[in-house]
């Protein structure tokens, strides 16, 4: 249950709801138990009938009052417990949608160092199969506890009343039913855990499936992708179906119990009549009171099952909310904002009107990824005046894609500074950083949305909704426009999962159109060209140039021919500074930088021949 202490805020927030919905739940079984006495009273009544030869008038008359206030409090206890699932049931939905955001919003402020940990289909199944896990433990479970509860001590309090001998021989079974459900429940609550991790795993196939079915396509490899599947699905079924038997023999044995319970009445119940110590009323009442809590106390076997099921996905769901992200965001302010980490004070930055000028400076920077502790860059020192343009060209694994990376924010730097109009990049608000950086990543990613939708979302408005002017002129820029009007329903034209629909050179290129529509103060363009010719970068790069004046500029790329026109160009090896200077000072020292264009030049003319 330890696990389960997160939702206490909630439970707190909805508190009116859930005190209303007990209040409810013992209104109802009160109301419930009140049925059993009228039974009794109108058995008691039917035997002193029979006994004095009542009149049929007098005792239908009689019965018939007796049935009326039978069926008038049955309707109210119903009613009653109507209101009982609105209150605590529409609670579970509001604590659900409240939980969901709780961790999606969570999900977003955490590094990139977790999203390389951690697997899509991981991360999707806690936000949605862990959290109805929890749901059925905040409604259905809380509502039948309330009402079992109140059961168990309303109708155990008014046996004892009428009759305390033979409410201890009916209530005797239940010490043992707690004992069961103790050892039980810690068995359930292990099964639950390894049900959830296998349906993880299983997520994970699918995902990845689905996500690379071009792949997978390509290679032939639908039945060795179904065999995976189903061999990983074989073990989530015999898995659940251990728990399954395990919930199928616990409610078997409640179910015993109470029926020991329903004996002993008839049994102990009889004797007594026959003695006169108690009337025929009495034994039929007291069935009536072993009979409500034939359903209470078997659901304890299910509410525990329920119990078990949230706090072992809770205790997931825990795991990634108590998981801290190490980039710190500091907000604009005249409050100082303290670092929990280090425990310093720092202010903002900029202003808040949120101007940067965009001087970047990065000073004896090295880099180790936090998560697989590879050396990505060594003392790396350089200097990008605000509206100049920078180029950056090395090999693969060069450390090209971790500068865009540093400058954006993604991680922190292991040693050195970045500074961004001369203060440190921590110190800089982190939100109004990135929406003044334009970023095109070498991944390109776009969202299952329209091409304008895609374009529109590097505007930082809520909704995204710019003229469609300024996507038009982002699209031109970018060099894509003539080929969105070729599409069907040209900007409307809806784009597949991650631009499946799409050419990589069309993906690549929309991406730019998004980076530079917001008119950012950085440009960052990471190796965005790879996927078009050369004659179409020429023209993508030549239509960029009126968008880049004025404005910091980080160009990255692998291939000379995106490089060559830059007036400073930095040759990364290794993580490490080769060479810098611009292309014709770089050609003529005939070095590292020499050497990748005479051998790309090689490969461009083997290739056109």
């Amino acid at each position: 249950m330890r696990s389960l202490r997160h939702l206490n805020k909630y439970f707190w927030k909805y508190k009116w709801r859930l005190i209303l919905g007990i209040l409810f739940a013992v209104s109802s079984t009160y109301f419930g138990i009140y049925v059993a006495i009228l039974v009794r009273k109108a058995t008691d009544f039917m035997t002193h009938a029979v006994a004095n030869h009542y009149s049929f008038e007098v005792t239908a008359r009689e019965l018939l009052e007796y049935g009326l206030l039978i069926l008038g409090t049955t309707i109210i206890s119903g009613f009653l417990m109507f209101l009982m699932r609105q209150a605590i049931i529409v609670m579970s939905r509001h604590i659900e949608y409240d939980l969901k955001n709780e961790i999606f919003a969570h999900y977003q402020s955490l590094d990139m160092a977790f999203y390389r940990r951690n697997n899509t289909g991981d991360m999707m199944n806690r936000i949605s199969e862990d959290v109805s896990r929890v749901r059925m433990y905040i409604g259905p479970a809380v509502m039948y506890f309330a009402s079992t509860l109140a059961t168990i001590v309303l109708v155990a309090a008014t046996m004892t009343g009428v009759n305390a001998m033979l409410s201890t021989y009916v209530l005797l079974p239940l010490p043992i039913l707690v004992v069961v459900i103790y050892f039980v429940s810690d068995l359930i609550n292990k099964l639950s855990n390894s049900v959830q991790e296998q349906l993880s795993g299983l997520s994970t196939i699918a995902q990845e499936s689905f996500s690379g079915i071009r792949v997978l396509k390509a290679y032939a490899q639908e039945e060795s992708s179904g065999n995976s599947f189903a061999r990983e699905s074989g073990l989530y079924r015999k898995k659940y179906l251990g728990l399954t038997m395990t919930e199928a023999l616990f409610s078997p044995f409640i179910l015993l119990l109470i029926g020991i319970s329903t004996v002993l009445t008839i049994y102990i119940g009889g004797k007594q009549a026959i003695d006169r110590q108690i009337s025929y009323g009495n034994i039929v009442e007291f069935i009536i009171y072993v009979g409500k809590l034939t359903w209470p106390v078997a659901a304890l076997g299910w509410v525990t099952s329920l119990v078990q099921r949230a706090a072992a996905s809770q205790t997931r769901i825990n795991e990634f909310l108590n998981t801290t992200t190490s980039i710190i965001p500091l907000k604009i302010g005249s409050q100082p904002v303290v670092v929990p980490e280090e425990g310093k004070v720092a202010r903002a930055s900029f202003p808040p009107s949120g101007e940067l000028e965009g001087a970047l400076e990065f000073q004896n920077v090295t880099f180790v990824y936090p998560d697989s502790g590879i050396k990505a860059m060594d003392n790396i020192s350089f200097k990008v005046p605000a509206g100049q343009s920078l180029a950056i060209i090395g090999k693969t694994g060069s450390g090209k894609s971790s500068v865009a990376a540093l400058i954006c924010r993604l991680y922190d730097v292991t040693e050195g500074k970045i500074l961004v109009d001369g203060k440190d990049l921590k110190d800089c608000d982190l939100s109004l950083l990135r929406r003044q950086i334009g970023y095109v990543p070498q991944d390109t990613f776009l969202f299952s949305d329209t091409v304008a939708g895609n374009i529109s979302f590097g505007v930082h408005s809520e909704p995204h909704a710019p003229n469609p002017e300024l996507i038009e002129q982002a699209a031109k820029d970018a060099g894509i426009e003539g080929e969105i009007l070729r599409f069907p329903d040209k900007y409307k034209t809806m784009i597949g999962e991650r631009g499946i629909t799409l050419s990589g050179g069309q993906k690549q290129r929309i991406a730019i159109a998004r980076a530079i529509i917001g008119s950012p103060r950085i440009l960052i363009f990471d190796d965005c060209l790879s996927a078009v010719d050369t004659e179409t970068e020429a023209e993508i790069l030549g239509n960029l140039r009126n968008v880049m004046r004025d404005k910091t500029t980080i160009l990255i790329s692998h291939r000379v021919s995106t490089v060559k026109d830059a007036s400073h160009i930095i040759a990364l090896n290794n993580g490490k500074i080769e060479e810098e200077g611009s292309h014709q000072q770089l050609m003529d020292k005939k070095g590292f930088y020499y050497e990748l264009y005479q051998m790309q030049l090689a490969e461009e003319q083997k290739g056109n021949s």
